[in-house]
């Protein structure tokens, strides 16, 4: 399978068999190039402007609560979560994915904004691909996310809403995640492509955002 960043928390997912699922899609005002196309299936974690866009893209399958979904050999379950540290009080609910194709479990935690419990990294389970939340301020800060995604172990860890060049909002950048979380390869591409049994353990993979 294939995964290309497009930035911020967007990112399509590609299967052996070419469906696509479309995760966060935002709007113009992030200063990321916006998506527009045809895609399968688009999780939004929740409804505001840089992860709820869908005006400029095709697809007949949106999926915005904590429920479960199946498409072909796709699976795809919602786990209710908060925006926020208050349950949801200061910016309301946020919905977790977690999906499976090609063989691979992938964990999008949406904008994230408290550190997860026992039971909920329980009900998480054993997860390929993590993508988190590192930017603070809207979201958990680096280094909550670094604990959160050590609690999680997953194979691979993706972080998402940070600071970059194209953001035309203010969140902090990579730099406090990876103090914590101690390891990260800038992949050099916006994709990265997964094709074999993944054996280590939270290895963070950073990707170049689609221009």
């Amino acid at each position: 399978m294939k995964i290309i960043y497009l930035g911020h928390s967007s990112f399509i997912l590609e299967n052996s068999k070419g469906i696509k699922i479309l995760t966060d899609p935002f709007d113009t005002t992030t200063g990321y190039k916006v998506f527009k196309g045809n895609v399968d299936i688009v999780t939004i974690s929740h409804h505001h402007f840089d992860h709820d866009y869908i005006k400029e893209l095709t697809c007949s399958n949106i999926i915005d609560k904590a429920k479960d979904f199946t498409f072909q050999d796709i699976s795809i379950s919602g786990i209710p979560s908060y925006h926020d540290k208050v349950k949801g009080a200061k910016r309301g609910s946020n919905t977790i994915f977690i999906i499976e194709m090609d063989g691979y479990r992938l964990c999008h935690l949406g904008d994230l904004g408290y550190i997860l419990s026992d039971d909920e990294i329980s009900k998480i389970g054993k997860i390929d691909v993590l993508f988190i939340p590192v930017g603070g301020n809207f979201t958990i800060d680096g280094k909550e996310a670094a604990k959160v995604a050590k609690s999680i172990n997953p194979h691979i860890i993706i972080p998402m809403h940070y600071k970059t060049e194209a953001l035309e909002f203010q969140l902090d950048g990579l730099e406090t995640f990876l103090k914590y979380i101690k390891n990260g390869e800038n992949v050099g591409k916006n994709y990265l492509t997964l094709e074999d049994k993944l054996n280590d353990f939270n290895k963070v993979k950073i990707l170049d955002y689609s221009k």
